[in-house]
């Protein structure tokens, strides 16, 4: 359920709810909505023709003229549809599918074995290196990425060693070529329940074979980000060295990087930040922050061209040089190159690399210094020679944020976290009697008044969950998982729920909504979205509707109300 109404952004959510159509109870029976479900593969004969629409179709057939497991697609405005998984070798791929036997018959892996894979926990780096696209295991898998050349020669792969799945490489190589050489471009291929997305980015394509339901927007998305890691590493230069030699091997230039890649891949499932291109920053009293801030800003003035500290992904705080600003997307790219190598944990670190957002054509240089185990601080300058001048900034730095006891308070913070749904309070407050971030540690008593009762699991109304983006600020924060999304498979779940709908609202082709309000066995999800901000609130499926959008703007007012301790508020110069 969705209305595109634009009213005035004054207007409480209540009073934009109001204008939808469906507001009889009938049209709230829990069902899938459907603009959120996957949409099936038309049915077609097998056979090859042209339409009388001039649409090519491919088909194998027996010869017998019955058909025979092999895949067949079409070319319609820049988007291949196939109708079926090709047997079983390295020019073919049936994902979640494998062979059993001499018949080559293509089974379904049963959802026991997906869950108990689900459940593992994750570890960094390239996993399964002995699969390859003949292994039963290998076509398990949910979701595969690959980077490849335009030769066909791979250079990545999620799964898998890389020399052993050069031909199906060379398989992904020619589809994209045959269209190109068609005067088109593909863009998606559906067969049954995978979808394989393709990225062409001059002479790399990055292509994503999936069978989780996420929509085309946010897997293209996720090899947009794939593309501006191997960017920061090389940068955009690389591609002259395949205009000079069309058979130029970029492997070597990435060795090592593979747990990079495998942990960017892995917060496509668990970081926000991924779909909303906003950062977060950690809870901190304006106060410590602040403190933080003015010491960067001191070294900005010293030749640095940002200066940013950091607590695992997350900002404490951030200044830059005057007209210098820093892409949310280029802060999650640095952020997860440095959290994943564990040569920037050992020792301090002086490092070439590229923002792709900044200038994907040159390099940057990064001087990274771990505080503690978390706690890590970036100087990033266009000198090459401005180690040394870099180490003393970080000395001067250090000695600040110890006597304000800057770094005692981040880690307070990390340990404390942050929102909780439990934790709202329970009306519309003055802003002079607003709870301030984490006062509930120190004394409950004064907010139970405030607050209003009820049962069972989660926050009241139902709520579950909740995340706000600042549309201004291209920053976001987002309450802490509790009972009764506390699993990892739950909690991935949602995030893919939550991309589902952050997708729809911004779906270009049918024009963007302003408010939605969706039902299913799993959730009640309400997004709501404003020149200003946006809202994304999971609830209870059972939640009553009317609360639900009350509990909404309750989550606004406390977020406004403690958006200081929050939200990187005039700490740094940036023009976002």
């Amino acid at each position: 359920m969705s209305t595109t109404d634009d009213l005035p952004n004054s207007e409480p959510l209540e009073t934009r709810f109001n204008s939808i159509a469906l507001q009889d109870e009938e049209q709230e029976q829990p069902e899938s909505s459907s603009r959120l479900q996957a949409q099936p593969p038309e049915e077609e004969s097998l056979c090859r023709s042209v339409n009388g629409d001039g649409i090519l179709e491919i088909r194998r057939v027996d010869g017998d003229g019955g058909t025979r497991n092999g895949c067949g697609w079409r070319r319609t405005n820049s988007e291949l549809e196939m109708d079926g998984p090709s047997s079983p070798s390295s020019s073919g791929y049936a994902g979640e599918r494998g062979t059993s036997g001499e018949d080559d018959e293509i089974v379904e892996i049963s959802n026991d074995v997906a869950v108990m894979d689900s459940q593992l926990p994750w570890t960094p780096g390239k996993r399964h290196v002995d699969e390859d696209d003949a292994s039963i295991s290998w076509r398990k898998r949910k979701k595969h990425f690959f980077i490849l050349s335009y030769s066909g020669k791979p250079i990545y792969s999620r799964y898998g060693d890389e020399l052993k799945l050069a031909g199906f490489s060379a398989t992904l190589q020619a589809i994209i070529s045959f269209v190109e050489n068609g005067g088109d471009r593909v863009k998606l291929v559906r067969a049954g329940k995978h979808q394989v997305i393709f990225l062409v980015k001059g002479p790399i394509y990055l292509v994503c074979i999936s069978c989780t339901e996420e929509p085309y927007e946010s897997l293209r998305g996720q090899l947009e980000l794939i593309y501006g890691q191997m960017i920061l590493i090389l940068t955009k230069s690389v591609n002259r060295c395949f205009e000079k030699n069309p058979k130029f091997d970029m492997t070597p230039l990435l060795g090592g990087t593979d747990v990079v890649f495998s942990s960017l891949i892995h917060s496509f499932s668990w970081n926000p930040a991924t779909f909303l291109h906003a950062y977060t920053c950690l809870p901190l009293a304006y106060a410590t922050r602040q403190a933080a801030g003015a010491i960067l800003h001191d070294v900005a003035d010293s030749g640095v061209l940002f200066a940013i500290l950091m607590c695992k992904h997350k900002v404490v705080s951030l200044v830059g040089a005057q007209k210098a600003s820093l892409h949310p997307d280029d802060m999650l790219l640095l952020s997860n190159f440095i959290t994943s190598s564990d040569s920037f944990r050992t020792s301090e670190s002086f490092s070439p690399i590229c923002l792709p957002r900044y200038n994907p054509m040159a390099f940057l240089y990064a001087y990274v210094h771990y505080f503690d185990v978390d706690t890590y601080l970036v100087l990033l300058t266009t000198s090459s020679d401005a180690f040394y001048h870099l180490k003393d900034c970080r000395i001067r730095i250090e000695m600040v944020l110890l006597k304000s006891n800057v770094l005692s308070e981040v880690q307070r913070s990390m340990l404390d976290g942050g929102m909780r749904v439990e934790e709202l309070p329970g009306c519309l407050l003055p802003h002079s009697a607003s709870p301030r971030l984490g006062q509930h540690k120190q004394s409950t008593d004064s907010l139970e008044r405030f607050r209003e009762p009820f049962v069972g699991i989660g926050g009241p109304a139902g709520l579950w969950h909740f995340i706000y983006r600042s549309i201004y600020l291209d920053q976001y924060v987002a309450s802490e998982f509790s009972s009764p999304i506390n699993s990892p498979r739950q909690q991935k779940r949602l995030y893919r729920a939550y991309r589902k709908l952050y997708a729809s609202m911004h779906d270009i082709g049918n024009g963007s909504h302003k408010t939605q309000f969706r039902r299913d066995e799993n959730y009640v999800l309400l997004c709501w979205v404003t020149p200003d901000f946006e809202l994304y609130a999971a609830f209870d499926p059972l939640a009553d509707k009317a609360l639900a959008i009350k509990t909404c703007n309750r989550v606004c007012q406390w977020i406004k109300d403690v958006e200081n301790e929050i939200f990187l508020l005039g700490a740094s110069p940036f023009s976002w």
